[in-house]
């Protein structure tokens, strides 16, 4: 696997200092891929791994790189937003990608990946999303807690989310507001490229309906939606990674 040290970006006034891992040579006559990670997600996981790997053998720059608050970047992860979050994807892809990349969102990421689209000038190449979540924060969080979470939030400005896997995951009310900002799911829109969409039908996080209604809102022709019956929400299976790479190998050929 590829295992490079990486390099490191500043991103905004603070400086930011974003861990960014570059598979390749940027090629004028093809897209550079860039991974757009998950909540609480870093590029080290199988699905990123795999695309550098498929980078590695084809001859395809994958660029990499983990959100301020997560994997190898620096920064608080409680003081991470959808917007900040964004801005460090765009900053990215502008200074390695070298032209309009594909861009490859998993969950979170998936969010991530449309809103730079939407506000990208030229489009990019393509858009392939893994069990994408927009407006996660608003739909699948702030909707389905309860009361009393909910005036915590308001009142203390987070609620500490208990996790099966480590220590419990601060959900600050700058998440959420800074996420209604930020929604996609209420009218049709465009991001000017093809859009291919792999879902979990098993999906326990992210309901394969959420996915069905972003293909509602998406303007453009060239959009396929992939359901896997017996899909989780990581997708990481070996036929899982095999359908990915495909769809990477399509949108950006």
């Amino acid at each position: 696997m590829p295992q490079d040290s990486p390099q490191f970006l500043s991103v905004g006034t603070e400086g930011r200092r974003i861990a960014v891992r570059l598979t390749g040579t940027p090629d004028p006559a093809r897209p550079t891929v860039v991974w757009c990670g998950g909540f609480l997600s870093d590029m080290m996981g199988s699905k990123a791994q795999a695309l550098a790997e498929w980078g590695a053998r084809t001859g395809r720059a994958v660029v990499r790189f983990d959100y301020s608050g997560h994997g190898e970047s620096e920064g608080r992860f409680e003081d991470g937003t959808i917007s900040r979050w964004a801005e460090e994807a765009g900053a990215v892809a502008a200074a390695f990608a070298g032209g309009p990349p594909v861009l490859v969102g998993s969950s979170m990421g998936g969010w991530i990946a449309l809103l730079l689209a939407r506000a990208s000038a030229p489009p990019p190449a393509g858009l392939v999303l893994v069990a994408p979540a927009p407006d996660f924060t608003e739909e699948l969080m702030w909707q389905a807690m309860p009361d009393e979470v909910r005036a915590r939030i308001l009142t203390e400005g987070a609620w500490l989310r208990p996790s099966d896997y480590g220590a419990p995951t601060p959900i600050t009310r700058a998440l959420i507001e800074d996420g209604r900002a930020n929604l996609v799911l209420g009218a049709p829109f465009s991001v000017g490229c093809p859009v291919r969409i792999l879902q979990g039908v098993a999906d326990p996080d992210v309901p394969w309906r959420h996915a069905v209604r972003l293909v509602s809102c998406l303007a453009e022709d060239d959009v396929v939606l992939t359901l896997v019956k017996d899909g989780d929400h990581r997708l990481s299976r070996p036929e899982d990674i095999d359908r990915l790479l495909a769809a990477v190998a399509e949108v950006g050929a």
